[in-house]
């Protein structure tokens, strides 16, 4: 495409109108800018081309408010679905005669990067030539799928996870998206619900780092470079408290355990400088999320100062009339803007309602303009002012994605991510001078190509089906049979049970498949397109007679590994008992396989920790490990007039922090600086931690602490640090945590966040239930 030169030519063609339409004006054309602008043959955002400051690029908005009609205001608060979510036709549809009217502000969930394209030169091509910004949700990778985010937070490695994010967004900008609706940052304590997976588990402050992990990787440190994203903290707030589990259900909890639990993973993302935050479906105590002025007006931009743009949920704002707490689409505008929030996603309440509720006088003009105003800045923090292409290079588009080497980090993240439960008598790692020499890889998913497997919801691909392509998997077979014959066993594979589900035929292959196997892995779990949104269930146990073919597979004590490829904890108390190896393998992405066969081998030795608890059955759930104490705590299964069950144990199967690996680890004692922490002070908690078995390794050192007599009751555990470190055999490292007054403090009642003089216990160990403990006091 040739470049046009400022100058009286251009001028003259300009006016003309012979430049092409697929011309993309320099910003540094300053003359030929000012002169189009002057013709009114180009948008007049153009005489502010040059990167600006925070400060400048307010005035260019304001200069902006003030050309924009009611109409064009209100469109800048409208966002459309595309071609992901609806099978829309640009050339078809109305939706470019809505972008040339000035209509629409925003397009999510669009994958044709032509059609981007030509709604982006629609929209420059509108009166005042406002770009479009394209939102899309990049929840584990882009072109290139990576482990679920619940799968990555197993990892506890944060650096990985900005460089995952880092990659999404290399991805997803190069393929027209500015914008991606991540991360969800809810802390979730029931695997019945489906979004549990998208999330980091039950914890706040793991959650606060892996979501401030997730901004900057997204964002990275400057968000008008053209490879990042504007990053959407969601869902805000308590959506992963739903209640029974159940997607966008009602959510009741006291404004104590809210800021305890559930808001400081969102307060980290705010301080990190995400860009954007987006709406709850649910109600919090009665209220819906997307009219919360408590949350959005009090908490997020009065107490935080945070300065952003709030965005719906999927029609959220219109969802809140069948809430039952707006009478229709004018009642509904006015209480979600009036509340803080900003821009409607794919709901049209704004588009139906907000100009009468203008006119009624239930909000005004300023308020409109405030929420105006949060788009447009995004719009040029992102840079889409200075040039409303720069995310639409195909030559850039055709020379980043699905690079080979993001392929090394997905299969290095998918492995890291992934959990070993169980390893009697040492049967993990294979090893060619091992006993076993004939290998049988069995089940639904030993190499499924259905559903989305080793995937999720998430990377569906409605529209572009290529988006997603499942031949890009590498699954268990593929790599385990390559990897294990190279070492000299010999390997079978039988597929049975499709979409995970054993008839009695499958039985009976299985029971033939294995009779000659000396050693059996069986490749069991969930379906991938049941992981995500709208995909809670009532029962998380393993289903479709998944544990009677590894009854089958270990016959006569046949030693039996189980994979496991699941979205959320899953309860299989037979092969709890009974199945001498579990590897939790999550859904892993596109390198499911190698990452298996790495762990599987050898030549990864696993290092994942649990970040939510796995209990024994659904009859526990909610089962978490910084649970408050009971005044009758249990202390065995039976006992009476305690907190307990008679048919069960109150302990989970697997604690929080859980994860074993291939060499062991011991613990010294706690060594503590001070025993008496006063105000100002730092108490420094030290422990050696001694590699003591024969492989290299790496162990998540975890702090916890218990405050013993505060204002209320407190958890029996609290994590409050963790440190992952690498150890060579009977290698060893002092690890050190600080904690301060600061870190001792807590939420009471009277919503004061405050410490309270007394003793505290402080644990170490490699998980929530196996520590060294050691006891201080915090003085006045």
């Amino acid at each position: 495409m040739k470049k046009l030169r400022f100058g009286l030519p251009a001028i003259a063609l300009a006016t003309a109108g012979l430049f092409p339409s697929s011309l993309r004006l320099p910003g540094r054309c300053v003359f030929l800018n000012i002169a189009l602008a002057t013709a009114g043959l180009f948008p007049a955002y153009t005489l502010f081309s040059q990167k600006t400051s925070v400060k400048d690029i307010d005035t260019r908005v304001e200069a902006l408010l003030a050309k924009m009609t009611l109409d064009e205001k209100i469109g800048q608060l409208h966002q459309i679905p595309g071609d992901i979510s609806t099978g829309t036709d640009v050339a078809k549809d109305d939706m470019l005669s809505q972008i040339k009217a000035g209509k629409v502000g925003s397009v999510l969930s669009h994958t044709n990067f032509e059609n981007k394209i030509v709604m982006q030169r629609t929209a420059i091509g509108s009166r005042l030539g406002i770009p479009l910004i394209f939102g899309f949700d990049v929840i584990h990778g882009y072109k290139t799928i990576f482990p679920i985010p619940l799968a990555q937070a197993a990892s506890w490695d944060m650096a990985l996870i900005e460089r995952i994010e880092r990659i999404a967004a290399e991805e997803a900008s190069a393929d027209g998206q500015n914008w991606t609706f991540s991360p969800m940052v809810d802390v979730a304590r029931d695997p019945r619900w489906g979004r549990v997976m998208e999330g980091a588990g039950e914890d706040p402050y793991l959650g606060s780092r892996v979501a401030e992990a997730r901004v900057r990787g997204f964002q990275g440190d400057d968000l008008s470079k053209n490879n990042t994203l504007a990053a959407c903290t969601k869902h805000f707030a308590g959506y992963g408290f739903a209640e029974a589990g159940r997607d966008y259900n009602t959510v009741d909890m006291s404004e104590q355990r809210l800021r305890e639990i559930v808001l400081p993973p969102f307060k980290a993302a705010a301080d990190a400088g995400s860009a954007t935050f987006m709406n709850a479906f649910n109600v919090l105590n009665g209220v819906p999320a997307s009219m919360d002025k408590h949350l959005v007006t009090d908490i997020l931009r009065g107490e935080w100062g945070w300065k952003g743009m709030v965005v719906s949920d999927w029609n959220s704002f219109g969802e809140t009339i069948v809430h039952g707490a707006a009478s229709d689409e004018m009642d509904a505008s006015a209480k979600c803007l009036l509340a803080g929030s900003d821009m409607d996603m794919a709901g049209s309440t704004f588009q139906k309602g907000l100009k009468r509720a203008l006119e009624s006088g239930r909000v005004t003009q300023a308020q409109i303009d405030e929420a105006v105003r949060r788009v447009l800045r995004l719009k040029f923090a992102v840079g889409l002012f200075d040039d409303p292409f720069r995310y639409l290079d195909p030559k850039r588009r055709t020379a980043t994605l699905e690079k080979p080497e993001y392929r090394l980090v997905a299969r290095e993240a998918a492995a890291k991510s992934m959990v070993l439960l169980k390893n009697d008598g040492g049967l993990l790692p294979l090893r060619p001078e091992g006993p076993f020499k004939k290998i049988a890889i069995v089940g639904p998913y030993a190499d499924s190509r259905a559903n989305k497997d080793y995937m999720s919801f998430w990377t569906l691909g409605l529209g572009d089906v290529s988006q997603y392509d499942t031949t890009k998997v590498i699954t268990p077979a593929m790599a385990l049979k390559s990897s294990l014959e190279k070492e000299g066993f010999e390997v079978t594979i039988t597929e049975i049970c499709l979409n995970a589900d054993c008839t009695e035929k499958d039985l009976s292959v299985a029971m033939k498949a294995t009779a000659a196997a000396e050693l059996v892995i069986v490749c069991v779990g969930e379906r991938g397109i049941d992981c995500g949104e709208s995909r809670s269930v009532s029962d998380i146990n393993l289903k479709h007679n998944q544990e009677i073919i590894m009854k089958i597979a270990s016959r006569g004590n046949k030693p039996t590994v189980m994979a496991l490829f699941n979205s959320r904890p899953m309860t299989f108390p037979w092969a709890m008992e009974n199945i001498p190896a579990i590897v939790v393998c999550w859904q892993p992405g596109f390198e499911a396989g190698n990452a298996l066969a790495d762990i599987v081998t050898g030549a990864v030795n696993p290092s994942g920790k649990l970040p939510i608890t796995f209990p024994r059955s659904v009859g526990q759930v909610p089962l978490y490990y910084n649970a408050l104490s009971t005044g009758r705590p249990q202390q065995q299964q039976g006992q009476m007039w305690t907190s307990g069950y008679l048919d069960a144990p109150a302990t989970p199967a697997y604690p929080f922090g859980y994860g074993l690996s291939y060499t062991t680890f011991s613990y010294s004692d706690i060594r503590l600086n001070k025993t008496q922490l006063k105000p100002g002070e730092t108490l420094e908690v030290s422990i050696t931690v001694t590699n003591t078995g024969k492989y290299a390794g790496e162990e998540v050192v975890q702090l916890y602490v218990r405050d013993l007599s505060a204002d209320i009751a407190r958890p029996i555990k609290e994590l409050k640090g963790f440190e992952k470190i690498k150890l060579d055999t009977y290698g060893n490292q002092v690890v050190t945590f600080k904690l301060t007054e600061k870190d001792l403090s807590y939420w009471n009642n009277d919503l004061k966040f405050k410490a309270d003089p007394g003793k505290f216990k402080v644990f170490v160990g490699g998980n929530s239930r196996d520590v060294k403990e050691a006891e201080f006091e915090l003085v006045r």
